[in-house]
């Protein structure tokens, strides 16, 4: 039985034969790098075309990205494992697998600011400007990257029969060993029948929640995109994602059952990060408007 489409029974839309890798001879590429190998590359583009608006070195940013590509991935699995440490704990040779998935884009965001910061001392660049310059980067590669849960059937939220919902076959999680995973999230108690050439098939229903984050940082990407040109200080396009996604990510987190917690106390680490990122936000823009309120002074 062949259990790989993907439905959005409410949008009327079927996505047949979904993938997860393709193989060149024995070697299995997944999609899930490659979607994040194609944001990466996105994201160079960009940085380099408002690094020539902007009166830059475009060669600034491939040198940067140079930099960036290891520790930001080695960031976002340190940020996943440590807070899913009970599993890693006793399965320690997974700890570097990266085929299924498992990076925390806070982690990932966290070590590139703090290369960012490094490359710009040793390069005598503005950290600043280079974080506006970059900004609209990350949002891409944040929005391409969630397509790579998307393939990887993670990073959804409970059931829903909203316009959005999602359908993913319950015989997809059983082979791929992954039934406990649905069990804990208790979406084996809401299991919906789907008619499959002639067969009535069970699939789980959920929150796509990697879709509604991509939509919403594709939100705030269009807000940048309009305002950069009127930005009053360097970082204030920072501050707006800081703020613009941690809004987003905090009620998004809310939905989904995998969250990343702190030990067992039932509190998502991703939403005490995102409080985090709106209050640096929110004070940067403060203080960077009364820093330039003063210099016109």
């Amino acid at each position: 039985m062949n259990y790989s489409d993907i439905r959005f029974p409410n949008l009327g839309i079927v996505f047949s034969h979904v993938g997860h890798s393709i193989s060149l001879g024995s070697f299995e590429i997944m999609y899930y790098g490659i979607v994040i190998a194609c944001g990466f590359l996105a994201g160079l583009f960009v940085a380099r075309q408002e690094a020539r608006r902007t009166g830059q070195d475009p060669e600034l940013y491939l040198d940067f990205l140079l930099w960036l590509v290891i520790p930001a991935i080695i960031g976002a699995r340190i940020y996943y494992v440590i807070f899913s440490w009970d599993y890693y704990s006793v399965n320690p040779g997974e700890i570097i697998n990266l085929r299924h998935g498992g990076l925390g884009i806070i982690g990932g965001i966290t070590a590139g600011i703090i290369t960012l910061i490094i490359f710009c001392r040793k390069r005598k660049q503005s950290a600043l400007l280079m974080l506006d310059t970059v900004t609209m980067s990350m949002l891409i590669g944040q929005i391409l990257g969630r397509w790579g849960n998307f393939f990887n059937r993670e990073a959804f939220g409970g059931y829903t029969d909203g316009l959005l919902a999602m359908q993913i076959p319950l015989g997809y999680f059983e082979e791929a060993g992954r039934l406990s995973e649905i069990r804990s999230a208790g979406l084996l108690d809401h299991l919906v029948k789907v008619a499959v050439n002639g067969q009535s098939l069970l699939y789980i229903q959920v929150h796509p929640t990697f879709l509604y984050e991509g939509l919403w940082n594709l939100m705030i990407l269009i807000i940048i995109f309009f305002y950069r040109k009127h930005k009053k200080f360097d970082g204030e396009l920072v501050c707006i994602y800081f703020i613009g996604y941690g809004l987003g990510r905090f009620m998004i987190e809310s939905l989904r059952t995998d969250q990343l917690q702190i030990g067992h106390t039932g509190i998502a680490a991703t939403q005490v990060v995102c409080i985090g990122l709106i209050i640096a936000g929110t004070l940067g823009m403060v203080f960077g408007h009364i820093t330039k309120k003063s210099q016109k002074c």
